[in-house]
């Protein structure tokens, strides 16, 4: 893998150039060029989105290297170079997850253990739940209205068609074909919190 140098840019670099394909491949090669350009405009998102897990900065560098390694050995399955930004994003995050949840394995000395309530949850566990959850409100919010009434309803409490039927005002028969292309535009949103 080539060396990478640490460098931020403005979130307004991180937009991936149209010519998006070639890229990827590039990256998949291994072409350093390419690489050293990716880490220049990504640098600054991967650091970002791993500083709003973790607190040190070797942590950080941890995360963020990672992230590069998953990225050499997956670009080749990216389908799309404008989701580059949310599956570098994304992967920086949990891979601080990672390091976060990796730390709480250690077995703790005795002082600490004094300390640390036996009920509290997995803070990583609820991180990433939490992750999720904004991530499936905002793509959902993205939906037409008739498909985001629909999915809303659905996560709201499952019943059957008939009940939506009546709630939402949508012939019954609509409301299978409505439900997979609001299903498929979603999984196409959250396909890289996934990845």
């Amino acid at each position: 893998m080539p060396a990478l140098a640490y460098a931020t840019r403005p979130a307004t670099e991180t937009a991936v150039p149209a010519s998006g394909r070639p890229l990827l491949a590039r990256l998949a090669e291994g072409d350093e060029s390419t690489w050293q350009a990716t880490v220049r405009r990504f640098e600054g998102l991967l650091r970002a989105s791993a500083r709003a897990v973790l607190r040190s900065d070797a942590d950080v560098d941890e995360a963020v290297q990672r992230t590069w390694v998953l990225l050499l050995s997956h670009a080749a399955r990216i389908n799309d170079a404008e989701c580059l930004p949310g599956w570098l994003a994304t992967t920086a995050r949990r891979e601080a997850l990672a390091i976060v949840r990796g730390q709480q394995r250690t077995v703790p000395s005795e002082s600490v253990v004094d300390h640390v309530s036996p009920d509290d949850r997995d803070l990583a566990t609820r991180m990433l739940e939490d992750e999720l959850s904004r991530a499936l409100n905002s793509a959902v919010d993205t939906l037409p209205d008739t498909q985001r009434r629909l999915v809303r309803a659905l996560l709201r409490e499952p019943a059957s068609y008939d009940a939506l039927s009546r709630e939402l005002g949508i012939p019954r028969g609509s409301l299978g074909p409505l439900r997979g292309r609001a299903v498929r535009s979603l999984r196409l949103q959250l396909a890289p919190s996934f990845a």
